[in-house]
């Protein structure tokens, strides 16, 4: 009889389990989801800008600066100098990715730089490398004193922004490791806010580098008249996925003492979904669960009948 029992009960054992706890699992794989999500805004961070062809990929970026009007209408001969600025190599606009720079005349992308490591934007070396020999272009201190700034912050920015990616893998597929036992949560709490911090932080060095850089440019219009454009797509996929690994984390962090795991339940130390207990005793014709023994063996169960 003893050895029916265990025929007839085993396969209930683990649909018990999963009933019970079910929010956790829900919350568990809800994490993954979210981290998921921030994954693959933070690709689209990447790789945001790489390619002149990819209509996509072109239309991410920080920040666009037009220069097609770089002479102000102040000027006399303005719209003469503006287009012979262009015959001595100075493109419409430039705009910044993670990895290189993109220039084109109008509205077309002509060409991008090689990506590079750690790259930062310096305006006055791309300008100047392009412009016919012997010829000049003086932008104003505000702006080459905000590049200062820009250096420093994009060498953060690229590091955090790469070191989030890379974080984001191990989060997605060890966070459901948490079903299982509480144990799990705990380096997963730390693994996830690590992720989650170097997002953010990336998302706030960028965010404000490029709007002090903006803010020179828009400051020095009179003297030189550069049109500058935050990158809008860059900027919500860049929040987006910060956003989502940090609810990703704290959804883990709260996962450290609530809802009940798979050895809470199999051990008796919390009691999970009571529904999953109503289902087992109908399931059973009145059964219930001997906890203390589930986790050396989940087939032994108390009968009432």
């Amino acid at each position: 009889m003893a050895e029916e029992s265990t025929i007839q009960y085993a396969p209930s054992a683990s649909k018990f389990l999963s009933k019970a706890t079910r929010i956790r699992r829900f919350f568990t794989l809800l994490t993954s989801s979210l981290f998921l999500i921030s994954l693959i805004f933070l690709i689209l961070v990447e790789v945001g800008n790489v390619n002149a062809k990819h209509p996509v990929l072109s239309s991410i970026y920080f920040i666009k600066l037009d220069l097609s009007h770089i002479i102000p209408q102040s000027v006399p001969n303005a719209t003469l100098i503006n287009s012979i600025a262009r015959t001595i190599g100075l493109s419409d606009f430039y705009q910044v990715g993670l990895w290189n720079f993109c220039e084109g005349y109008g509205h077309e992308i002509t060409k991008c730089s090689n990506p590079r490591r750690m790259y930062w934007f310096n305006p006055v070396e791309i300008i100047l490398s392009e412009l016919l020999a012997g010829a000049t272009i003086a932008l104003p201190s505000d702006i080459t004193d905000a590049l200062v700034l820009v250096r420093k912050a994009s060498h953060w920015m690229f590091g955090l922004f790469l070191t989030s990616a890379c974080l984001a893998v191990p989060s997605i597929f060890l966070a459901p490791l948490s079903i299982y036992t509480r144990w799990a949560s705990l380096p997963l709490t730390i693994l996830t806010f690590v992720t989650a911090l170097t997002a953010t932080a990336a998302s706030i060095i960028a965010s404000a580098m490029f709007i002090i850089f903006k803010k020179a440019i828009d400051g020095a219009a009179e003297t030189v008249n550069i049109q500058a454009e935050l990158g809008t797509k860059m900027f919500v996929f860049m929040w987006m996925a910060s956003g989502a690994a940090l609810l990703g984390w704290l959804i883990q962090f709260g996962q450290c003492c609530c809802c009940a795991s798979q050895r809470d339940v199999s051990s008796g130390r919390r009691k999970g979904s009571k529904k999953a207990y109503r289902a087992f005793a109908r399931s059973t014709g009145g059964a219930s669960p001997r906890m203390g023994e589930m986790p050396r063996a989940r087939r032994h169960w108390i009968s009432t009948g």
